[in-house]
């Protein structure tokens, strides 16, 4: 087995199959992208090794097909130099084992170089696997395909363009009024409403049991559960008054408080709830009928329980801008996490629905009926997710065959902002290129390998979730204890056990770590590589004067590296954006997402990279309270700072999410309230 560095150009359909080819013969491949490397002349030149300088270049490039450059008139030193100005010349892709490196992916070179199977050789021999195929369909089912180059080139350039930098903030408003921040509370005027009923005893589930699911006996599926569940994972935590201003807090994070994730319920079968589909108030605790199903006959049913996420970006651009859309893609991860930890408080499990596309979603939903929204903010439809309740039901995950023509509406969506001061097109042009289309579902499941994670608080899982809170300041003199550290990363890993187990996907996100204060623990970088496929593929790409130190006293199953021993104090607030909570805190963290391979997969992947760094913010929310500390995600950080610091080129990894850890500052001035009057609940 071989790691093959792979360098190859984006959208290209033949280095996605080049790349399963390698695979599928037991190599490893670490992708780079070709067109963004910013190789020199010294170190292009010998991947063409003793080829003619003909055979250097990629004859589909558009100069060489318009005849603009002839390769057969150039010198080498001409060749390089113009290779160098457009990489679209390049003979691609390049390849790297070692020192030893090659160009164009001829069958035979590399079979006699690595090796291929025969059987590989034999059914690829008819086939071309240099030339660029056009207009690819995008699939998620056995070969993957890429991305139409339209969409991907979108998340690009939004991604890019989004990026904030030592010079400039990306694009934003130029002022706030915060006394015209649109309505955090969506309503459907006209909708009839379901009150969810309030426990009359609270729900004693320890937090430490949430990793044992067989420990937790699953309460019924009825309304008094989706009430709990719908409490925990997306309703209010507790009201804050400071003078004049008062404003709730939610069991879910969002990125300035703005919440622009909405939930849904669509059940079939509950007791006391007819078949449909609802929206959730949480400022209420109730659910309004959005759609009351139609059956034309009295068979039995499955009992089928469904939460339906969508995002308002408005609320999120309002104060971000164009940035906006990665933030309400974190917040819908975090949603992910807080639905997981709430559904298994309760003893249910929870699946995020796979073979579902955008459309079919957001007509279950509802949000694909314009004469709802008129002169109201759209939703954008998200994913889907089955909720059962650990009883073995039969196709839990299967939606309900209705007829939505045939059911019956209700509601017309209220306005938040009926004065929008700007728009933001770039956030339309990027949901649009991320939508999701029919896919079969994912077959990774999370790894064994990692020991039981073990039962250290025994808490009751529901006060730790309404306590949580996002850290505003931070005491920067205490430290925490290594144990306490490495429990908190542990907790990151995939296992096979809540929250990871409604992750379907390989882990894509890998913290890199700015350690300030830990007993036992050398300041400095450090690096958890959440997959052995990533540690290799990081070790390729960051910079080569790295340590990749196992650190101290680290548990044997925790992949934790120190790359430099240093005060990263300073380096961590700059890059946060010159925040000091990211110097304050006992760690920091950026989370350095396996970006371009992903991307070129399928284009509505960007959104799942978000979902999984909230995702992995969740665990370090919860675990940090667990822990008697606290912690706070961090949108706002110098991208490209952080990519430099780690010595990255390119775009195979970026980092999409920072997040740090501390003792809290509490502010007494703050008034903290109950989130629901006594005589609700």
């Amino acid at each position: 087995m071989a790691i093959v560095i792979f360098y190859e150009k984006p959208g290209c359909a033949n280095n996605s199959r080049q790349k399963q080819l390698l695979e599928k013969a037991g190599h490893q491949v670490v992708p780079m992208n070709l067109l963004t490397n910013g190789f020199t002349a010294d170190e292009l030149r010998p991947f063409f090794g003793d080829k003619p300088v003909t055979e250097w270049f990629n004859r589909a490039a558009p100069q060489i097909k318009s005849e603009e450059i002839t390769p057969e008139n150039l010198t080498e030193t001409e060749a390089l130099n113009l290779m160098l100005t457009d990489p679209l010349l390049i003979r691609r892709p390049l390849l790297q084992v070692g020192e030893q490196r090659d160009s164009g992916f001829d069958q035979d070179r590399i079979d006699s170089w690595i090796g291929l199977s025969p059987e590989q050789v034999e059914a690829l021999a008819e086939q071309d696997l240099e030339r660029c195929r056009r207009n690819a369909k995008p699939t998620l089912s056995g070969a993957i395909e890429m991305t139409s180059a339209s969409n991907y080139d979108h998340v690009l350039a939004y991604h890019n363009r989004t990026k904030h930098r030592l010079e400039r903030y990306a694009t934003g408003p130029e002022t706030l009024d915060w006394t015209s921040q649109p309505n955090p509370f969506r309503e459907f005027s006209g909708a009839p409403r379901i009150t969810l009923p309030f426990a009359d005893t609270e729900l004693a589930t320890p937090f430490a049991n949430l990793y044992q699911p067989s420990a937790v006996a699953p309460q019924p599926l009825d309304l008094q559960g989706i009430g709990w569940l719908l409490e925990l994972a997306l309703g209010i935590s507790a009201w804050k008054e400071y003078g004049p201003d008062r404003w709730a807090l939610r069991c879910n994070p969002s990125s300035g408080n703005l919440h622009p994730t909405e939930g849904y319920i669509v059940c079939e079968g509950v007791p006391d709830l007819s078949d449909g589909v609802y929206h959730y108030i949480s400022r209420d605790h109730v659910l309004e009928r959005r759609f009351n199903a139609y059956r034309s006959d009295d068979t039995a049913i499955t009992l089928r329980l469904f939460v339906g996420l969508s995002s308002i970006h408005w609320r999120e651009a309002w104060k971000y801008g164009e940035r906006a859309f990665r933030y309400c893609q974190h917040d819908v991860g975090h949603a992910i996490g807080t639905l997981r930890y709430a559904a298994a408080a309760l003893g249910w499990s929870v699946r995020i629905v796979e073979n579902l596309g955008s459309d079919r979603l957001a007509g279950l939903l509802g949000l694909n009926r314009n004469q709802d929204f008129t002169g109201a903010e759209t939703e954008e439809p998200e994913l889907l997710l089955a909720i059962t309740a650990n009883t073995g039901e039969a196709d839990s995950d299967k939606l309900p065959d209705w007829d939505l023509a045939r059911g019956e509406w209700y509601g017309k969506a209220n306005t938040l902002d009926p004065h929008p001061m700007y728009h933001w097109p770039v956030i339309d042009e990027v949901a649009a290129a991320t939508r999701k289309p029919v896919t079969d579902s994912p077959i990774f499941q999370p790894t064994t390998e990692y020991p039981p994670l073990p039962s250290i608080n025994q808490t009751p899982a529901a006060a730790l979730i309404r306590q949580r809170r996002s850290a505003q300041h931070f005491d920067g003199k205490p430290s925490i204890t290594a144990a306490v550290f490495y429990h908190i990363l542990d907790c990151l890993l995939p296992r096979p056990a809540p929250p990871w187990d409604v992750w379907q996907y390989p882990p894509r996100l890998h913290p890199v770590l700015f350690v300030h204060r830990v007993d036992g623990l050398t300041p400095g970088l450090y690096i958890l590589p959440r997959s052995h496929i990533a540690e290799s593929s990081l070790r390729a790409a960051l910079s080569s004067e790295f340590a990749w130190v196992k650190a101290q006293e680290c548990p044997d199953h925790l992949p934790l590296f120190q790359l430099v021993a240093a005060d990263c104090g300073q380096a961590s607030q700059t890059i946060s954006c010159h925040q000091a909570i990211a110097k304050q805190g006992c760690f920091s963290l950026g989370m350095l997402a396996e970006f371009e391979p992903t991307i070129q997969q399928a284009s509505w992947l960007y959104r799942e990279l978000y979902w999984e760094a909230g995702l992995l913010g969740q665990v370090l929310y919860l675990e940090a309270e667990a822990a008697g500390v606290r912690g706070t995600g961090i949108g706002c950080y110098f991208d490209d700072s952080m990519h430099e610091l780690l010595g990255l080129s390119g775009q195979s990894f970026q980092s999409l999410y920072h997040f740090t850890i501390g003792y809290s500052l509490n502010d007494a001035r703050i008034l903290t309230l109950p989130p629901y009057p006594k005589e609700m609940r």
